[in-house]
């Protein structure tokens, strides 16, 4: 079984339900906070291997919601630069184990990279269940003071 690191936004319901089933399946996973994670464009590009840029933000990014921020748009670098300045774009997880970096998590390549049991939960494991109006999950510092 593999030790993951597991790059996530605390308190993203997806991530937690992720996090579970790769601990279900017998890997030790070390959570990270994605948003205070000091990155670099160098280190950061890793996680994105031969991913088409676009596919590299997080498609529920309130930015990308809006429209203000269109992934298909952007360069490798214009892109990153982005990440680098709001992490809420970059698409989450980002998973490194064992000198293997992805980003996102597709089920079907998790489980052929590290494996996966099959108590997937129920419904989408990756996409945000949140519809294009609602409000974005509250970030842990906006939790604190609620």
């Amino acid at each position: 079984m593999a030790t993951i690191h597991f790059y996530e936004k605390p308190g993203c319901g997806n991530n937690t339900r992720q996090k579970v089933w790769l601990a279900a399946s017998g890997h030790t996973v070390l959570a990270k906070n994605l948003l205070t994670e000091k990155w670099t464009a160098e280190r950061l590009r890793a996680f994105f291997g031969e991913l088409p840029v676009a596919q590299w933000f997080n498609p529920a990014a309130p930015r990308v919601k809006s429209g203000e921020v269109v992934p298909s748009a952007f360069g490798e670098t214009e892109a990153l630069n982005m990440m680098l300045v709001d992490p809420l774009l970059i698409r989450r997880p980002l998973m490194e184990a064992d000198g293997v970096f992805r980003a996102g998590f597709d089920a079907e390549a998790v489980h052929a990279w590290i494996g996966l049991n099959d108590a997937k939960p129920d419904g989408s494991i990756e996409a945000c269940p949140k519809d294009h109006h609602a409000k974005p999950c509250p970030t842990p510092e906006e939790n604190s003071h609620a």
